[in-house]
C-alpha cells in the first residue's frame, strides 16, 4: 500500500507539473499586461476592452452563426451617420479570432467611427475554404450597408480593412467580383475605403496559399485583378515577412498606381508577420501603424483633426491589471 500511495503522489505531482507548464506557455489573454522584453512592451490585443454590442449577420447551413462584434463611439445613436470600419481577422483562412482587432477597433471608436471586428468562415470553424471566406466577407459588407440605419453607420463610409489572411479578404471584396454568394443582391459589398496589414493577395503560382486556390486562384488572387476605379488603399507590411516578399508588395503598389487608384504603402524594416499587432510587434510599432493608419483616414474624409494615439494608448494602458486575470 505505501507503495501504491508513493506512486499516487508522484503521479499527482507530474500532473500539477503539467498543468503548470501549460499554464505558463499559453498566451496571455483577454486585457492583461504582459512582462515587457527586450525594452520592448508586448500587451495582449484586446487591450482590455469588449465590444459594445454582438449582431449575428449570417447563419450558415453548417455550423454556428457568424458575428459582427460592435465598438461605437460614446453617445453614439442609431439616428447618427457615421464612419464605419471594418476589420477581418488572420489566420490563414484556418482559423482566429476577432478579438485580434478589439484594440484597432476601440481606438477608432474612440475618434468617432462605428468600428467592427467581423467573423468569417475558416477551416477550423466551419471546414471552409478559402473562397468561403470571401464570400462572407462581401456578405458582412451588405449586411452593414442593408442595416446603416440600425447601426448608425453612414452607407458609403465604410473602411474595411484586416490583417494577413483577413486582409486578403478585405483586399477581394473590392478586387474579385468572381467570388461573390449573393451577386445579384442590390447592396453593394464594395468598400469605400482599404486599410490592408501584411495582406497576403498574391495567391497566384508561387503566392501565398495558392495550393488551397489553384481551381480558381485567377478569380481569387486580389494582385491579379486591379482594374481602375478601386478605392483609396493603405498597406503595412514588414519586411521580414515569411508569407510574402517585399517584391511582392511593391509590384501591387506599381500595379495599383498603373490603374490609376490611390495607394500608399508602408514597409517597416526587420518587422515580421504580425507586426502591427501589439502582442507581437510591441507598443511603438503598434502606436506607429495606429497614426499612419489615423491620417490616412483624415486625408480621405473619414476623420477629422489630429490623432490621438499615444494618449488614448497610455490611458489604456494604465487601465490594465498588472498580471494575468
Amino acid at each position: 500500500m505505501k507503495i501504491m500511495d508513493i506512486n499516487k503522489v508522484a503521479k499527482a505531482a507530474w500532473i500539477t507539473l503539467i498543468i503548470a507548464l501549460v499554464c505558463a506557455w499559453a498566451p496571455s489573454k483577454a486585457y492583461s499586461k504582459n512582462q515587457p522584453s527586450g525594452g520592448v512592451e508586448y500587451y495582449s490585443w484586446t487591450l482590455g476592452y469588449e465590444p459594445d454590442e454582438t449582431v449575428i449577420y449570417s447563419e450558415p447551413t453548417k455550423g454556428k452563426p457568424l458575428k459582427l462584434d460592435c465598438f461605437l463611439p460614446e453617445g453614439h445613436q442609431p439616428t447618427d451617420q457615421r464612419a464605419c470600419v471594418v476589420f477581418f481577422f488572420g489566420g490563414g483562412w484556418m482559423g482566429g479570432s476577432t478579438e485580434q482587432f478589439y484594440g484597432y477597433s476601440q481606438y477608432f471608436a474612440s475618434r468617432g467611427l462605428v468600428a467592427i471586428a467581423a467573423q468569417y468562415r475558416t477551416q477550423k470553424s466551419h471546414k471552409a475554404k478559402p473562397r468561403d471566406c470571401v464570400e462572407d466577407g462581401k456578405t458582412a459588407i451588405r449586411y452593414i450597408r442593408t442595416h446603416a440605419k440600425e447601426l448608425g453607420v453612414d452607407p458609403n463610409k465604410i473602411v474595411v480593412g484586416g490583417g494577413s489572411a483577413g486582409g486578403h479578404v478585405a483586399a477581394a471584396t473590392a478586387m474579385c467580383p468572381k467570388i461573390d454568394a449573393t451577386p445579384e443582391s442590390t447592396f453593394s459589398c464594395l468598400p469605400n475605403a482599404l486599410m490592408l496589414f501584411n495582406p497576403v493577395y498574391d495567391n497566384g503560382p508561387g503566392g501565398y496559399g495558392h495550393s488551397r486556390v489553384k481551381d480558381y486562384w485567377e478569380a481569387i488572387s486580389p494582385m491579379h485583378n486591379i482594374v481602375a476605379g478601386l478605392p483609396p488603399t493603405i498597406v503595412f507590411f514588414g519586411d521580414k515577412d515569411k508569407h510574402a516578399t517585399v517584391e511582392t508588395i511593391n509590384t501591387f503598389q506599381k500595379k495599383m498606381e498603373d490603374a490609376g487608384n490611390p495607394c500608399e504603402t508602408h514597409i517597416f524594416e526587420d518587422q515580421g508577420h504580425g507586426f502591427f499587432h501589439i502582442s507581437k510587434g510591441g507598443r511603438a510599432m503598434f502606436e506607429d501603424v495606429l497614426v499612419k493608419a489615423d491620417a490616412f483616414l483624415v486625408k480621405n474624409g473619414y476623420l477629422n483633426g489630429d490623432d490621438t494615439v499615444l494618449e488614448w494608448t497610455s490611458e489604456t494602458i494604465a487601465k490594465l491589471p498588472e498580471t494575468n486575470p
